[in-house]
């Protein structure tokens, strides 16, 4: 749901002040590293016994680092755990408050684990700033079964035939995004606010700006990318942020690897907004017509 803006923009004025004034930490990168920045972004060291790590400037919004990237974070800590067994098959990130620049620690634990399955917990904290995050999780062995996708992928055409969204540069994790708008492109720079609602609707290819095969950690974060959709609705930018993040994986590792993609689908909508709070859903299509994932958000609004 964040987008332009920063998810921790309600958290006030004074505190984006001072954040902006922060000298940037920015990860080390070695001559002739290849590494994705998406993966050197989600990249934990474990130090005397215990997982740290450094928010990325790649993936920076205004007053704290995308969403999306900081979910990917702290399901990697659980993935890379050597306890886990199985593949995510679903996931819910809350946010709690901004993450400072500055190092974090991980602490991930095992809460139970059944003959087929396991529930995981992670927590993502700093030193002056208490829990900023954290991750529930449940992995599982999925077997061959009856199989059947009720839904069908939404009609659109080729993503090279669409041109990407220029860059504005406003917010650095949106360069490390392409987005081709099928339906809904953003139109709120006009600073006017729609007197009647428009549709919250939206549908997009999306894909890395550096090209990254499609897999658990990379559709989480991509669950993150969706333009909020009260902007789609009133035409303008107010204060967001997300407070709660639930993704559902549709796809084991070995299905992920046979679809060998670059690039989904991404379907965004809403129901609801009321009372500062809104929903937020969405679903992510391969190419190949497969539902890979979907996912909702409880969001905060000022409007």
């Amino acid at each position: 749901m964040t987008v332009l803006t920063s998810r921790v923009i309600e958290f006030g004025d004074d505190l984006a002040i001072s954040e902006r004034n922060r000298e940037p930490i920015m990860l080390e990168k070695t001559p002739g590293d290849s590494v994705h920045p998406f993966d050197r972004a989600t990249k934990t060291t474990t130090i005397d016994g215990r997982l740290h790590g450094t928010a990325s400037e790649d993936y920076w919004a205004f007053v704290g680092p995308f969403g999306g990237a900081t979910g990917a974070t702290l399901l990697r800590a659980m993935i890379e755990h050597p306890d886990r067994a199985g593949d995510p098959l679903t996931v819910t990130v809350n946010f709690c408050a901004p993450l400072a620049r500055a190092e974090f620690q991980v602490n991930v634990r095992l809460l139970r684990a059944n003959r087929s399955s396991q529930h995981w917990m992670a927590e993502l904290a700093q030193e002056d700033n208490g829990v900023v995050a954290f991750a529930t999780a449940v992995f599982a062995t999925r077997r061959e079964s009856w199989s059947h996708q009720q839904t069908a992928m939404p009609a659109a055409p080729l993503a090279g035939q669409i041109a990407p969204l220029p860059n504005a540069g406003i917010a650095n994790w949106t360069q490390q995004y392409q987005f081709r708008f099928v339906e809904g492109t953003p139109d709120y720079n006009g600073g006017t606010r729609r007197e009647i609602p428009a549709s919250a609707f939206s549908k997009m290819w999306l894909s890395d700006a550096t090209p990254r095969p499609v897999d658990f950690l990379s559709l989480l974060s991509m669950s993150d990318t969706f333009f909020a959709r009260i902007f789609h609705v009133l035409g303008v930018i107010v204060p967001i942020g997300t407070v709660s993040l639930t993704t559902a994986f549709h796809a084991d590792a070995t299905d992920l690897a046979a679809e060998d993609t670059t690039t989904v689908l991404g379907v965004a909508d809403a129901n609801i907004f009321h009372k500062n709070y809104s929903d937020q859903i969405g679903q992510l299509w391969a190419p190949s017509g497969r539902l890979l994932a979907t996912t909702t958000q409880v969001c905060y609004f000022k409007a």
